[in-house]
């Protein structure tokens, strides 16, 4: 098992490089571009503001892990449709940049998002490249099945699928990683983010 994960990321190593500089792009634009994204983003932060205050959005463990899992699941399964994992992940990274510019606070801001976001900027990073390389198996699936021209039906899917089904499993390696670096990341922000971005804090007050 420790061998097909490490050639999930080996053999998938310029899905997981993209998947970085989207993110890290799109968190350097919307830091810089705040003042443009303020029409279009602040609506969303007032809202998100508004729900957690009423209580409809709550800030538990399992309200947190489910909002951020889903966010996986739609970057791994819009890989199918290929670059709706990157427009996924590149929203996400705008969304934090914009929130971190437009903070009153931004070294508690900043406090507030690390301990839990290196669990979720890695999560997300690996879910995009999961839907990258599930976008990469369906291509091979279709081109493989495409020279399956003198094949019964049922034998051209059989072996157009054993020879790409090697990505397909790559694709859900990725995916369970990051859903396991997200629930990581739901446990930190819940119980751990919030003490430490206080006593780091007090140490430098």
């Amino acid at each position: 098992m420790i061998g097909e994960i490490k050639l999930a990321f080996s053999e998938n190593r310029l899905a997981i490089l993209l998947s970085v500089a989207i993110l890290f792009i799109s968190l350097i634009l919307g830091y810089v571009l705040e003042p443009n994204l303020y029409a279009y983003l602040n609506p969303l932060v007032e809202d998100l503001t508004q729900k957690v205050q009423a209580g409809v959005i709550r800030l538990t463990f399992a309200d947190i892990f489910f909002n951020n899992i889903r966010i996986v699941f739609q970057m791994f399964l819009y890989g199918m449709a290929f670059c709706f994992s990157a427009v996924i992940l590149a929203f996400n990274g705008f969304f934090v940049g914009y929130y971190v510019a437009a903070s009153d606070n931004l070294l508690y801001t900043v406090l507030l998002i690390v301990p839990h976001g290196i669990f979720e900027f890695s999560s997300c990073i690996l879910a995009c490249s999961s839907g990258l390389v599930l976008f990469n198996f369906i291509y091979r699936f279709l081109r493989a099945l495409w020279s399956e021209k003198d094949s019964s039906v049922k034998l051209s899917l059989s072996n157009s699928f054993n020879a790409s089904s090697d990505k397909l499993k790559q694709a859900v390696i990725l995916f369970v990683i990051a859903s396991i670096l997200m629930a990581i990341a739901g446990f930190v922000e819940v119980y751990l983010t919030l003490p430490i971005a206080k006593s780091i804090i007090s140490l430098l007050a």
